[in-house]
């Protein structure tokens, strides 16, 4: 007898006379839920989903950083633009007249010169740094540490290696760090903690009022004539940036001239500090050479892309296989697989694909060419490098 009133009649299964499109019997309600849903499912569509989804994550993974990079002109506007100083220079016009011509006064006498370095283990690029501005420094101050910015225990290869600079000793303030070897820590935090003690070896140096100081990396080589320059003429501006020609792993693969990390400071107690960014908006043209991964050795080049603070442009191990690196130097791609670091899509795309390479060895330091048959391997033609 069935029951009266408004729920007086039998349940039907809703889900299935949605799905199957017929109603809900015993033979039907024997039948599993999930059967009746995927009736009417599109098994080519989970396929694609289940093999598309996987691939699109790898994809991102290992191309995201390249569309970031391609994109940047949209999420990030360009620095502001320096004001450049234009560089007067020839071996037969006197420091007078030089300095005359970029509009400052020259000195009775010359300034002292601090040359101020972090060292990892670029053995020869020191050799030829050192070698170029010698007869202009007063005192090299150098400082090297048993840990890498990315907290791996290294050697103190300039300690080891300390007889190859005997011109330079008596004029040397060297110190050691010991590295804190703090595992997941940002790279960037070794690598201020290793500046502020270089800050505190040039205090050791007996730096004085008004001397010169330079700030910049082992790879980033001021000119001998530009500090010259500096050390003998009077009113340029107390912080002032150096323009580099840059190279990447030799001489033979010239990128641009956009280096301007390095940079010259007139010291002032309690105000000036050692470091490795932006501090002025003064650049003088044209000042060295910045020869980024200069190696001899191939373990070198992979020593570094595991050392240096942009280890996480490391996507894959194979980034580190001796023969792929060979083959990257060759051609001057890039070691990281990435796109130029450029703020606009004009100047990205100019820059795509491998650095063209030069057959100009004109106006490189000197000691390099002095001793040619030892740097051979920084000069164009000659990409091949030792396994070491």
């Amino acid at each position: 007898m069935p029951e009266s009133g408004p729920y007086g009649h039998k349940k039907t299964d809703g889900i299935c006379d949605g799905v199957c499109g017929e109603p809900a019997s015993k033979a039907v309600l024997t039948m599993s839920r999930l059967k009746c849903a995927l009736r009417g499912f599109d098994f080519r569509a989970l396929l694609a989903l289940l093999i598309g989804v996987p691939i699109l994550i790898l994809m991102i993974y290992a191309h995201g950083q390249k569309v970031t990079y391609f994109l940047r002109p949209i999420w990030e506007s360009p620095p502001k633009p320096f004001k450049i100083i234009p560089h007067y220079y020839h071996e037969n016009v006197t420091m007078e007249k030089l300095c005359k011509l970029h509009g400052w006064k020259v000195r009775e006498t010359p300034r002292r010169v601090f040359d101020a370095v972090l060292f990892s283990n670029e053995l020869d690029i020191l050799e030829i740094r050192w070698n170029e501005l010698s007869p202009y420094i007063s005192e090299f101050v150098l400082l090297e540490s048993n840990s890498t910015f990315t907290g791996l225990k290294k050697p103190l290869h300039f300690k080891e290696n300390r007889n190859r600079f005997g011109f330079a000793e008596s004029r040397l303030t060297y110190g050691m760090i010991g590295g804190r070897f703090v595992k997941g820590e940002n790279p960037f935090v070794e690598e201020s903690y290793q500046r502020v003690a270089l800050d505190q070896l040039i205090k050791i140096a007996k730096i004085e009022d008004d001397d010169l100081l330079i700030m910049s990396d082992v790879d980033e080589i001021p000119s001998g004539h530009t500090i010259d320059l500096l050390r003998w003429c009077d009113d340029f501006p107390e912080i002032l940036h150096l323009q580099l020609r840059n190279y990447l792993y030799s001489f033979e693969f010239f990128l641009d001239d956009k280096s301007w990390r390095a940079s010259i400071h007139r010291y002032r107690s309690g105000k000036t500090r050692y470091a490795h960014f932006r501090q002025t908006d003064e650049l003088l043209a044209d000042s060295g050479w910045h020869c980024s991964f200069c190696f001899r050795y191939i373990s070198d080049f992979a020593f570094k892309m595991q050392a240096y603070s942009h280890v996480d442009r490391i996507k894959f191990k194979y980034f580190l296989n001796p023969e792929r690196i060979q083959d990257v130097i060759c051609r001057g791609a890039d070691l990281f697989d990435m796109l130029p670091e450029e703020y606009t899509f004009q100047e990205i795309i100019a820059k795509l694909g491998p650095i063209p390479s030069t057959y100009s060895a004109v106006h490189l330091p000197s000691y390099l060419l002095q001793n040619v048959d030892r740097y051979r391997y920084l000069l164009p033609g000659y990409c091949r490098r030792e396994s070491g």
